[in-house]
């Protein structure tokens, strides 16, 4: 007899990705029909007009068909031809092969010297694993907390789906702490003791918190206190802390800038507070989200609880490995001076001055329109703005609607999470300028018609 849905668990009938829900089968039915959509729901930088950035591809390029430069006299620098030799050689058997389960040695030890880079302290190669994306590092490390039924994890309110719909999948509780979006989505000490509280009067018995910095929905920036609050309320209450670090290099306001769990927990000189975090080739400035790159680093974990990741990682035995070359050229760009590093920096800050300019455009344009109050995108990719809803309505509804007049496909904000009475919805800051204020007016437009 064929599978029914009679047969399917109800943990996996109950889990629920708004990032890809129904708005978005609809929206590719309507461009199955000749409909142009522009598609507002996901963090997808190439499949909005992103360029890849050339030091990706030619690694990529280089290690895929060993022997190309040779064929192709000229088409490569010399750096990325050296690099890819590199790569080729530490890997011993080329990307065809499965590399071992924690990702290419000499990979790890590349992730390793990017953090040492970036915030000036040491980090251990066999504490990092190379993952298909950060959401594979996301899953296991859930996978690895929720133990028990009573078992529940704190989740921004509001949050990326990944983390509700994954819990939801594991038969885990999910504990919301809400943002404050009256003052630019804060975080406070208050909100995450009142979470808590309320989850243990519950017979919810709290193992993890996410955080997700730059934010995702709100594209808010965390500072060194922030950072630092989170640790100190994890220790004393026995967490362990999931980092979402994904939009680091994301940063639009002036005056912020990314603070990481890692040098926060070591300038703490914290070791009693285990650490997930987690990073991606998907965001940033490479947007390569079709490569599946990323990595997760853990710290302050026991050697015994290591051998059970170990183990998870094994189970699909590794990494895809182009995902791992294109998480390389993130963590270990051309080298200074060199024609390469000129070029790679000049395409880099171009993406990222443009994603400012846009960032602060589309905030803009949305606080122009009757009903609509957004805060400063100052990280991220996104925007997350409430508006006014008339009687009677579900955001759902009226995301539907602006898809089916408009084309415009976004994010109903109850698929993250909001405060009850409120509604909003999340859109990308990726579309290219002249289809970003097509949609802030298309928008404004169905606004005013909406009843």
């Amino acid at each position: 007899m064929a599978v029914s849905i009679h047969d399917i668990g109800k943990a996996v009938l109950d889990t629920q990705y708004a990032v890809r829900g129904p708005l978005v089968a609809r929206a590719q039915e309507l461009e199955k029909a000749g409909r142009r959509i522009i598609y507002c729901n996901i963090g997808n930088p190439q499949a909005l007009g992103q360029a890849p950035l050339s030091w990706t591809r030619q690694l990529l390029a280089l290690c895929e068909y060993p022997g190309l430069a040779d064929k192709a006299p000229g088409a490569f620098p010399v750096e990325a031809i050296e690099a890819a030799h590199k790569l080729l050689t530490g890997s011993k058997n080329g990307l065809g092969a499965y590399s071992e389960s924690k990702g290419l040695k000499y990979i790890r030890d590349a992730v390793a010297a990017f953090i040492t880079r970036r915030d000036g302290i040491k980090a251990d190669p066999e504490s990092i694993y190379l993952t298909d994306g950060a959401s594979k590092g996301v899953q296991a490390a859930l996978r690895l907390l929720l133990a028990e039924p009573s078992d529940g994890i704190m989740i921004p309110i509001p949050q990326y789906p990944l983390y509700s719909a994954t819990i939801t999948m594991y038969q885990g509780h999910q504990i919301g702490y809400y943002l404050d979006e009256d003052h630019e989505w804060a975080l406070s000490r208050d909100m995450l003791e009142e979470s808590l509280k309320t989850a243990v009067k519950a017979g919810i018995r709290p193992k993890g918190i996410v955080v997700i910095n730059p934010g995702n929905p709100t594209g808010s920036v965390l500072t060194a206190d922030n950072v630092k609050m989170v640790i100190r309320f994890a220790k004393e209450h026995g967490l362990t802390i999931l980092a979402d670090e994904v939009y680091q290099d994301n940063i639009y306001r002036e005056g912020e800038k990314f603070e990481s769990f890692a040098k926060a927990m070591m300038e703490l000189g914290e070791r009693d507070v285990s650490l997930f975090s987690f990073h991606s080739t998907s965001k940033g400035y490479l947007g390569e989200c079709g490569q599946r790159g990323g990595y997760m680093e853990v710290r302050n974990v026991s050697d015994e609880v290591m051998a059970q990741i170990l183990k998870m990682q094994s189970v699909s035995l590794c990494a895809n490995l182009p995902g791992q070359v294109v998480l390389y050229s993130l963590v270990a760009p051309p080298p200074e001076g060199s024609p390469s590093r000129a070029v790679h920096d000049q395409e880099k800050q171009a993406i990222l001055g443009e994603l400012k300019s846009r960032a602060k455009s589309l905030a803009a344009g949305l606080n122009a329109i009757p009903g609509f109050k957004c805060n400063e995108v100052a990280g991220a990719m996104y925007a997350f703005p409430r508006f006014e809803l008339p009687k009677g309505k579900t955001d759902e509804q009226w995301c539907m609607a602006l898809l089916e007049a408009t084309g415009i496909c976004v994010v109903p904000g109850s698929g993250f999470g909001q405060l009850p009475g409120t509604a909003h919805f999340r859109t990308t800051i990726l579309p290219p300028r002249d289809q970003l204020d097509q949609v802030v007016k298309a928008i404004a437009a169905f606004s005013a018609s909406y009843t």
